[in-house]
């Protein structure tokens, strides 16, 4: 299990101390996000699920790295990278532009999809087929793109 493997990378960490304080700091951060949804949800969580918590927790240091660099950060701008870096390590490899443009495609042609009213009908299944390979952002943007709304 995916939550297993984050525990024994924090042990792992804490063996480290100082070498591997940065790293404990993440997984720390990350499996207290997994905690919190464990909680709400009254039962442990599916790997599938660990996966969305460990790529909302990467969506999110993406979202605030514009603002550092913006405000003239590059500390904060370096530590962000390597904190999202560490958490890509669990993710799934990251499909490519022209990878999700090829399934798009597919999506398109089976649902029969005609334009950008038809948005829904692509990206449900579609995102259940990306999951955690592709930020949903991306993906909408290339389904907006290919249905002529963008």
């Amino acid at each position: 299990m995916l939550k297993s493997r984050l525990e024994e990378d924090m042990r792992a960490a804490m063996r480290l101390k100082e070498a591997g304080k940065a790293r404990l700091s993440v997984l720390r951060m990350a499996l207290a996000a997994i905690k919190n949804l464990e909680i709400d949800k009254k039962r442990p969580l599916e790997d599938a699920e660990v996966l969305d918590v460990l790529a909302r927790e990467v969506k999110s240091r993406r979202d605030v790295l514009p603002d550092y660099e913006r405000s003239g950060r590059p500390d904060l701008v370096q530590k962000l990278q390597d904190e999202i870096a560490l958490l890509q390590e669990y993710l799934p490899q990251q499909a490519t532009d022209e990878e999700i443009m090829a399934l798009v495609q597919a999506r398109i042609a089976a649902v029969g999809a005609q334009g950008p009213r038809d948005l829904g009908k692509v990206m449900g299944p579609l995102m259940q087929e990306l999951r955690g390979k592709a930020d949903g952002s991306r993906v909408q943007e290339l389904v907006k793109r290919a249905l002529g709304a963008g």
